[in-house]
C-alpha cells in the first residue's frame, strides 16, 4: 500500500514540470535528488520563516478537521513551505514571508525522500490535498503571537 500512495505522490508531484518523465528520472539518478518546479499551476507555496512555519504546522497538525498538506522544509534557508491551492491573486505580507506562485520556481526532492537540507516535514500523497488558505493564516497569526508572548516571558 505505501509503495502504491508514492507511486501516486510522485506522479502527482512530477506533473507540476515540464517534463514530468525526466523530473522522476533526476529525483531517481540526478545529482542531488532534487529538481525545480515551476510554482502557479497545480499549487503555489507560502513560504515562511523557520520558527514560525514550525509553529504553524504544530498548530496545523492538531486541527481536527484540517488535512495537511504537502510541507517542505529548507533547514539550510531556515525556512518552511506550505503548499496552497493557486490563486494568482493572493497577497501574504509579513517580514519573512515570500509567497511562489506563477513565475517562481521550488526546489523540491522526491516524496518520499529528502535531500540534505530539504526534506518534506508532510511529504505529497499523491491526493492533491493542498492547505486551506484561511486555515494557515489563522495558524499563521496563533503561531506569530506565541513566538511574541516567548519573547516576552
Amino acid at each position: 500500500m505505501v509503495a502504491v500512495a508514492s507511486k501516486r505522490a510522485v506522479e502527482w508531484l512530477a506533473a507540476a514540470a515540464f517534463d514530468p518523465r525526466e523530473c522522476k528520472r533526476a529525483w531517481e539518478h540526478g545529482e542531488n535528488g532534487t529538481v525545480l518546479l515551476a510554482a502557479g499551476r497545480f499549487w503555489d507555496v507560502l513560504i515562511l520563516p523557520e520558527d514560525l512555519g514550525l509553529l504553524a504546522l504544530d498548530i496545523l497538525l492538531c486541527i481536527p478537521q484540517c488535512e495537511p498538506g504537502p510541507t517542505l522544509a529548507d533547514f539550510g534557508a531556515r525556512r518552511i513551505g506550505f503548499f496552497l491551492p493557486p490563486d494568482p491573486s493572493s497577497r501574504w505580507i509579513g517580514t519573512g514571508i515570500r509567497y511562489a506562485g506563477k513565475g517562481a520556481w521550488i526546489v523540491v526532492p522526491a516524496p518520499a525522500r529528502g535531500s540534505g537540507a530539504i526534506q518534506w516535514l508532510v511529504p505529497p500523497d499523491g491526493s492533491g490535498v493542498l492547505y486551506s488558505a484561511g486555515a494557515l493564516e489563522l495558524a499563521i497569526h496563533e503561531a506569530a503571537a506565541e513566538l511574541a508572548r516567548q519573547l516576552v516571558g
